[in-house]
């Protein structure tokens, strides 16, 4: 495999935007409108993107690329200062929503949409990148509809979203953006920019971009972690250890243990320090007058933070359950695929034979009905269900007991 070499004054705020040329190409046109390009006409910008595509696509990172391009002298040359704070996420003129919890709240975006309404401090304009525009609740939505139908002169307003779906962006929303549809990632891009940004092996960054579903931070995540590693190697020997009710329940146990055990180890790197932080931004441990006065009064935004973190270990315990519902998802296409005979390449390369194993167990049929009860355990999981009763349910139907066998 070979891999270009990108550095210095080669490295723009476009780089790594992986395997998005069409894209790329329609955000530097805007770009470039805002400039009064006489090449390019000043409908090609407008005042508000929707970025969709699958997961791994990149939305988030194209958008950023893009707020930064806008605020750069050079569009996007990727050294100026613009460029550098954007992309770094601490750029003043530049607002980032992303929800550490299941939603964006109402108060929260009422405050971003506040906040963008003001005049740009140190750049050409004001940015408000939402990274899950699908998590707002119908009260932020119709908050952020508000604003973009009327919005200031010198504002722009980025979205990203699975998909333009009524389920993941409001039709009121939707229409008052320009949709901007990003595809998956080829891996031989995805292993290019993991070898040159992060310097990751060659060969590992081959197999990591191969198994990764052209997911391009789960291909880095694999590459670079080996729990990552033995966590997808536990997931995808679940097929195969699937014989009896027995193995049901231990299977969804470890599945729902490791999710947990995940959650907490995020949540311990954060929640204290959080807290204490907190309470010393409230006063506490003083010792002058007024000190017990503050003392209670924090109380209440203490306690508003333990929910926020609450919600936060909620969601990412479903992140890591839905990583490993994606996991699955893929080896039962791949025997799907093998069935068939279809001449595919597939998205485990390395378990061919156990692929191969499980298509002469079930077969096609059975490798659809396991790949349908997948899907219908991650809705399961998105609209509430708790996860213990949607795993073993899963399982269940995993381990085909009481289907007919394969012919």
């Amino acid at each position: 495999m070979s891999t270009a070499t990108v550095t210095g004054a080669d490295q723009t705020v476009w780089t790594d935007v992986v395997g998005q040329h069409a894209a790329v190409a329609e955000l530097r046109a805007a770009v470039a409108a805002t400039h009064d390009d006489p090449t390019v006409p000043a409908a090609a910008m407008t005042h508000a993107w929707l970025f969709t595509g699958p997961p791994g696509s990149g939305r988030s990172t194209a958008a950023r690329a893009f707020a930064a391009a806008l605020q750069c002298a050079d569009r996007g040359c990727g050294q100026c200062t613009h460029c550098r704070t954007v992309l770094a996420g601490t750029h003043a003129d530049v607002r980032s929503v992303v929800p550490e919890g299941l939603t964006i709240s109402v108060k929260e975006m009422r405050q971003v949409v506040q906040l963008a309404a003001r005049r740009p401090a140190t750049a050409r304009r004001q940015i408000v990148l939402i990274e899950d525009a699908d998590r707002l609740t119908e009260s932020a939505a119709n908050a952020l509809l508000k604003a973009i139908e009327e919005p200031p002169p010198y504002t722009v307003f980025l979205l990203c979203a699975p998909s333009t779906h009524p389920e993941d962006v409001s039709v009121t929303i939707r229409s008052r953006c320009r949709v901007l549809n990003l595809r998956t990632p080829a891996a031989a891009d995805i292993a290019e920019v993991l070898v040159r940004r992060d310097g990751i092996d060659t060969d590992m960054a081959g197999w990591a971009a191969s198994v990764s579903g052209g997911h391009v931070g789960r291909a880095r995540r694999l590459a670079r972690d080996d729990e990552a590693r033995a966590h997808r190697e536990r997931v995808l020997a679940i097929p195969g250890a699937l014989r009896g009710f027995s193995d049901v329940f231990a299977e969804s146990g470890a599945l729902l243990a490791t999710a947990k055990g995940e959650a907490s180890s995020y949540a311990e790197t954060r929640d204290a320090a959080e807290i204490a932080e907190l309470k010393t931004a409230l006063g506490a441990g003083g010792t002058g007058k007024g000190a017990a006065t503050a003392a209670r009064g924090s109380a209440g935004a203490v306690k508003e933070l333990e929910r926020r973190q609450k919600s936060r270990a909620t969601r990412t315990e479903r992140d890591v359950l839905d990583r490993a519902l994606i996991d699955l998802s893929g080896f039962y296409r791949d025997v799907i695929a093998t069935a068939f005979g279809a001449d595919v390449p597939l998205i485990n390369p390395d378990l061919a034979e156990d692929v191969r194993t499980a298509a002469g167990r079930f077969g096609a049929d059975g490798a659809l009905r396991r790949l349908d009860a997948v899907l219908a355990c991650r809705e399961a999981i998105e609209l509430n269900v708790k996860p213990q009763i949607a795993v073993e349910t899963l399982m269940v139907q995993l381990a085909g007991i009481g289907e007919p066998a394969a012919s």
